[in-house]
């Protein structure tokens, strides 16, 4: 029997019970309803989806649930029942007790939520034993080591002394993890925890999530942004917009017969992947405008087991690949594979130890500085946060304007002129100019980071996860803006993602890049429908879709992370968590077979080849 089923029956009284909550902002203008009327039950070992936009009330919600608002956010009405007690009305104290203990919250930004000057293990264990100081040190430490176990932290001995500097985004959501169930709380809240992660660390923590909530008999809430992360964890799921429960379902439901309105465009707005063909209309021009040849970058670091030595970081390693002038070039890859480091490269922040960037059969590093303050105004690169990217003493019209003052095109009147003229191409309300960053939503600020990029009429766009940081639906209009874009004015993109789905829609070439590496690279629907390397078999089997995935996880998906990039060893970089690896792929690394505008990187592939040839030979020899 579902936990829905018992608690229908009356087998069991809810763990959690959100009678009739509003939320308020108390503010001098006026009270402003951010929640309103939520009513909800959950069921010891049930997973609970709560889905929504941004600006739907997805975090008030969480935050409501462990009676933890900030200031000016005041629960108005309702109650939020925890095992009978109304947590609205109890005290302080009581409140203290309850969370981290009973009531655990897990958010989305894992990477400040622990102190950067304290080793991880001794701040877990420190929290363990405030919450329950029977534990000693000894049982406290035996206690964590078990939960990094189970959570499936590789070398959890080394680790536990390790600094949060020192995890990947991944880690630390585990580490999280970690952080809340160490009590074995009765409700975990989990706020859009999966958003920030490579599609396999969030197909591991879904997994994970629901291995615990199994093993430890935890309630979960989830609420997530993505309809189709939320519909893979959750038994029945709320749909929320403007503060309100609009549809209360299951993932079969939502997906086959939405009721509302709105919950029919969430669902349509998720790409599909297989179903429909998302491959981008193109005007290609067969001349490369950005090509790269063996570019190579490393970094130094201090070796923690020496004083003075250091080690080296390989962050690149010998990339090659061409940009079509007109093509929506994809590069994919999980955290730490290189991308964030080869866009520094391809926008010149950064130079290449070795190798070299063309761009319109130029060499770049070739070029004066003259040259090169001009070359910076046909390339412009976008970035991930909306919110630390706009300087927020400035106004959004002097931000947008301020490229038309470094290189002095056009007068003052002619530059407000155009500002306005590419605010309103790329959906600014009019007016805004005059507004600062912390006044706009962070669709509007992310429109401002293109904005400011497309002032100069630049021929390449490279957005570095530029949409990861917003919902579903912002994702969708604003690649229906990127596409209209190009059909206006023939740019050329680089979009690097961890979203499959998006690469999918957007992208007419995806390159796959491993730990520095790329390890295929290959036209659209190739790809994603007969994708040659088992690392991207592996990245497919963990997207979640609405869709029957093509590619089965518990064949495909991958385990743990990609291993440290200091000091790689000889041979092929992924053969340690290859389900295929052979005794050569230890000893020699695997060259490139290049066909056209596809790339490869597997001596797997180079022995299929081999059988097919020596098959065709044979075929020869008997033919009469």
């Amino acid at each position: 029997m579902t936990p829905n089923a018992a608690l229908a029956n009356g087998d069991k009284a809810p763990v959690l019970s959100v009678n009739g909550l509003n939320v308020d902002a108390r503010l001098a203008t006026g009270d402003v309803s951010v929640l309103c009327d939520i009513s909800i039950d959950v069921a010891k070992g049930e997973i609970l989806g709560v889905i929504g936009e941004s600006g739907s009330g997805l975090t008030v919600l969480s935050r409501a649930i462990m009676n933890w608002l900030p200031s000016p956010l005041q629960a108005t009405k309702g109650e939020v029942n925890f095992r009978g007690s109304n947590l609205l009305k109890v005290s302080a104290a009581e409140m203290r007790r309850l969370r981290g203990k009973e009531i655990a919250y897990i958010g989305s930004d894992s990477s400040t939520a622990l102190n950067p000057t304290v080793p991880i293990g001794k701040h877990l264990v420190s929290k363990l034993r405030s919450v329950l100081p029977q534990y000693s040190e000894q049982q406290a430490r035996q206690r964590i080591m078990e939960l990094f176990d189970a959570v499936r932290i590789p070398s959890p001995r080394a680790r536990f002394n390790e600094f949060p500097f020192q995890f990947s985004g991944g880690m630390m959501q585990r580490v999280m993890i970690v952080d809340a169930l160490c009590t074995d709380p009765a409700l975990l809240v989990a706020d859009n925890i999966t958003q920030p992660l490579d599609v396999t660390v969030a197909e591991q923590i879904v997994r994970l999530l629901r291995d615990l909530r199994d093993d430890f008999g935890t309630s979960v809430v989830f609420s997530s942004a993505s309809l189709p992360v939320a519909a893979e964890i959750s038994e029945r799921l709320l749909v929320l917009q403007n503060g309100r429960v609009l549809e209360e379902t299951t993932p079969q439901d939502i997906v086959s017969s939405p009721k509302t309105d709105y919950t029919k465009t969430l669902t349509a707005r998720v790409p599909r992947i297989w179903s429909v063909d998302h491959t981008p209309p193109r005007s290609v021009v067969m001349k490369p405008i950005l090509s790269v040849r063996n570019a190579t970058k490393a970094y130094f670091t201090k070796d923690p087991k020496t004083y003075f030595g250091k080690q080296t970081v390989e962050a690149v390693r010998g990339v090659s690949f061409d940009v079509l002038e007109g093509e929506n070039l994809g590069i994919v890859g999980e955290s730490g594979c290189g991308k964030s480091t080869l866009s520094r490269l391809l926008s010149w922040v950064e130079q290449p130890d070795t190798g070299d960037i063309f761009f319109d059969g130029k060499s770049i590093s070739k070029m004066s500085n003259r040259e090169l303050k001009a070359l910076r105004s046909q390339f412009q690169l976008i970035l991930q946060d909306p919110y630390t990217c706009l300087p927020g003493h400035k106004t959004v019209g002097e931000i947008i304007s301020e490229p038309l003052r470094i290189h002095r095109i056009g007068s003052v009147s002619k530059q407000r002129d155009r500002v306005r003229e590419v605010m309103q191409e790329v959906g600014l309300p009019a007016g805004s100019d005059l507004n600062l960053p912390y006044q706009l939503s962070a669709s509007q600020r992310q429109r401002v980071n293109i904005a400011r990029a497309m002032v100069l009429n630049p021929r390449l766009l490279i957005l570095d996860e530029t949409l990861s940081s917003l919902d579903q639906v912002e994702q969708a209009r604003l690649l229906d803006l990127f596409e209209d874009l190009q059909k206006r004015h023939k740019y050329t993109y680089i979009f690097i993602s961890h979203d499959l789905a998006l690469v999918r829609r957007a992208c007419s070439r995806v390159l796959v890049m491993y730990l520095g590496r790329v390890v295929e690279m290959a036209e659209n629907e190739k790809l994603f429908f007969d994708p040659q390397h088992p690392y991207s078999r592996a990245l497919l089997s963990a997207m979640p879709t609405l869709e029957k995935n093509r590619f089965d996880a518990e064949e495909c998906l991958l385990e743990g992370e990609p291993p440290s990039p200091v000091n790689i060893q000889p041979g092929c970089s992924f053969r340690t968590r290859c389900p295929h690896a052979m005794e050569i792929c230890g000893k020699i690394d695997p060259t490139p077979e290049t066909h056209g505008l596809s790339h490869v990187e597997c001596h797997l592939v180079h022995e299929r080849e081999m059988v097919q040839e020596l098959d065709r030979q044979s075929m020869r020899r008997h033919d009469p």
